[in-house]
């Protein structure tokens, strides 16, 4: 993807313009909103352009020199080969700077993990991945808030609901989303033979407010008392909620919380992320089809990533990307190089199609 003097001219241009004007102090309330976000979003694409046209009329000034001194023209080729080598990754960084952004990239997700195939062993599974997203947000700087789990009574999760907060949440996460399959001997195994179980993850941006409004007449709300493994207050008060859009008949529980209020928070959180996702798909049309049967239904043949523990590698099918060093991934700091190995593949793919 070739961008053309005038395009990065243009760029420069325009976001000169948005300097201007947030600091001549007269922008006020969403005029200021609306103009700090186009800054904060063109920053990156101008310092870019800024660095390909230094390059390029350095280039040109040099390839223009006449230079009799054959020591000093020695060192402008010098200078001229430098540049000349590394001209096309600063082309290559501008033109992913100008891919088409995901409006949901910025926000916050919600990440929900649930035991697949393979019982009590896929739930343990479950609790690690939950672990490894921890340890991983933690380096991030993100804060994890667990919304709702269903815990068994080998301390794995049979479904985790969690918000995870911070910078470009949803940019580094959404590609989490599928059937992780796992193959190592349980610890339910006394035989020492390798099973093989499922997880599955997904990500849903977190939508404001404003993005999904829900009225209250299309909603049912019931309480009930808490169940399950892990629960001290199991059983004994009204504090579980559960809640179903009937429009759409989707049914939220929450029963992690003591207090009945705080629960219906969390439910209605989960809720309005699950709508807006819906409401994200159906604008994308067979890109969601496609996103959707990649999630697919927890059946450990349908994978996007396979963690052997016998091998201590795990590899992503979607990438044919192996690394072995499956506890460092486990621990969160591994993790890091599939995300962006998978971003880069995502970045590629979108370039050849500009190109195309």
């Amino acid at each position: 993807m070739s961008i053309s003097d005038t395009r990065l001219a243009q760029i420069g241009a325009r976001f000169a313009e948005l300097e201007a004007r947030l600091a001549s102090g007269t922008l006020e309330g969403a005029e200021f909103i609306a103009a700090s976000r186009d800054y904060a979003e063109l920053e990156p694409v101008a310092r870019a352009a800024a660095a390909v046209g230094a390059m390029r009329g350095e280039l040109a000034s040099l390839s223009a020199l006449d230079e009799p001194d054959p020591d000093m023209r020695a060192l402008a080729e010098e200078e001229m080969a430098r540049l000349s080598a590394d001209l096309p990754e600063a082309e290559h960084r501008l033109a992913v700077a100008m891919l088409p952004r995901d409006t949901a990239d910025s926000r916050p997700a919600m990440l929900e993990i649930r035991a697949g195939t393979g019982g009590d062993e896929a739930a343990l599974f479950a609790a690690d991945l939950f672990r490894m997203y921890e340890k991983y947000a933690a380096e991030q700087g993100w804060r994890v808030e667990v919304v709702s789990v269903n815990a068994n009574d080998l301390g794995g999760y049979k479904e985790v609901v969690a918000n995870v907060t911070g910078s470009g949440v949803f940019a580094k996460l959404k590609f989490e989303s599928g059937v992780h399959r796992v193959q190592r001997v349980p610890v339910t195994e006394s035989g020492g033979r390798i099973h093989t179980s499922a997880a599955t993850v997904a990500v849903l941006p977190e939508p404001d407010e404003v993005d999904i409004r829900i009225e209250d007449k299309d909603l049912k709300i019931d309480v009930y008392r808490a169940s399950g493994a892990g629960g001290q207050h199991v059983n004994t008060t009204d504090s579980a909620v559960r809640i179903t859009h009937l429009p759409t008949g989707t049914v939220v529980t929450c029963q992690d919380g003591r207090s009945q209020h705080k629960n219906k928070d969390k439910a209605m959180q989960v809720l309005r992320a699950r709508l807006f996702e819906a409401q994200r798909e159906a604008a994308q049309g067979e890109e969601a089809e496609a996103r959707k049967a990649m999630v697919g239904s927890g059946d450990r043949s349908e994978r996007i990533r396979t963690y052997n523990f016998p091998q201590g590698r795990v590899t992503d099918h979607r990438i044919n990307l192996t690394l072995h060093r499956l506890p460092e991934i486990l621990e969160g700091p591994g993790l890091g190089e599939l995300i962006d190995a998978l971003t880069a593949e995502d970045q590629a793919k979108r370039l050849a199609a500009m190109d195309a």
